[in-house]
């Protein structure tokens, strides 16, 4: 038999995966026209289907246009109280849409890892991922992934857009910052978070305007893990009168910043004054009270569904999300700086 007399091999979904470059899962959402598929991709899989003459067989059609009602989440390793809180009233959103959450923590928190991450997502065939974000550069790689469905991180600052939701750390940072200017403090310190995190970004940057409107000098920064631990070795070494108050960038390190002041003799707020941020349930009992920044994290958890619904069913009318507000808390941390 000759090779013109061979029936030709026909065309299978991998076939016009291979061509275009894209997964089979890519090629699935671009047959039954479900959002998320980059334009530029969606063209590329079309031509290779016209010139693969493909034609998928009613049954794999059914197949793959089966809903799972599945969400993965992408959580930081740590126990930290934001993510977890992120993390909690995310999940209860989700099931009041009825839908399920798969949850995996990024362990190394490396860059690299949260591509395998989402891979190991897709396998579970997941309808989209939200990732709360602990470094920037993890926002670059998910937005250049294409997956093939949508990616809705959980993220602060200038990485806003129809598939980021936040809270306004930064409105809230200059609130904090505000309230120690307006009892007279004119040395305000901050220990913020690891620089790569877009909150604490957010948090120094506030920090930094605030004063600057003020016309007051920003001296005073050091960056710790967002745990008791660093917030002790911060408050320890601070300088013996360099400031008369210390914006914390959470509530966990503040807890170890007035330890280590009050070990040193130093009296809060009468020499010193401590502010935090997030409002553990733990704060008001904390010795002093503490003023901190409360973040609705309830509100983030439903907003961030609405937007997860929002890129699935109606992916024409996303739009950019207003970053949720912060309430400032006043308890006994803070007072006017002893004359």
């Amino acid at each position: 038999m000759s090779a013109e007399d061979r029936p030709a091999k026909v065309a299978n979904i991998f076939d016009v995966a291979r061509l275009a470059g894209v997964s089979h899962q890519t090629v699935s959402r671009v047959l039954n026209d479900v959002p998320g598929v980059r334009p530029a991709t969606r063209q590329r899989v079309e031509q290779a289907i016209k010139k693969l003459r493909y034609t998928p067989s009613p049954a794999a059609r059914a197949l793959v246009t089966r809903r799972t009602r599945m969400i993965g989440l992408i959580t930081p390793a740590s126990a930290d109280f934001g993510p977890s809180s992120i993390a909690i009233h995310f999940s209860e959103a989700a099931r009041e849409a009825r839908y399920s959450v798969i949850s995996v923590a990024s362990v190394s928190g490396d860059v690299g890892s949260i591509r395998g991450v989402v891979e190991s997502l897709l396998r579970e065939r997941v309808e989209a991922v939200v990732l709360i974000a602990e470094d920037v550069a993890q926002l670059d790689v998910v937005r250049a992934l294409e997956a093939g469905v949508p990616i809705i991180a959980v993220a602060a600052g200038q990485h806003r857009g129809p598939l980021t939701v936040s809270i306004d750390q930064y409105r809230g940072a200059r609130e904090a910052v505000r309230h120690l200017v307006e009892l007279g403090h004119r040395s305000i310190a901050s220990l913020a978070g690891p620089e790569v995190s877009p909150d604490a970004i957010e948090r120094v940057r506030g920090w930094r305007d605030e004063l600057s409107e003020a016309r007051l000098v920003a001296t005073e920064l050091s960056h710790g893990d967002w745990s008791a631990e660093s917030g002790f070795r911060f408050g320890s070494q601070l300088a013996a009168g360099s400031a008369t108050a210390v914006f914390v960038a959470n509530d966990q390190m503040a807890i170890g910043v007035m330890a280590a002041l009050r070990g040193r003799g130093l009296r809060i707020p009468e020499d010193i004054s401590v502010v935090g941020f997030d409002d553990v349930p733990e704060a008001a009992y904390f010795v002093p009270p503490l003023t901190t920044v409360r973040q609705d994290f309830a509100s983030l958890g439903a907003l961030t569904m609405q937007q997860v619904l929002i890129a699935l069913e109606e992916p024409e009318a996303a739009a950019e999300s207003i970053p949720i507000p912060t309430r400032l808390v006043v308890r006994e941390s803070t007072a006017p700086p002893a004359s």
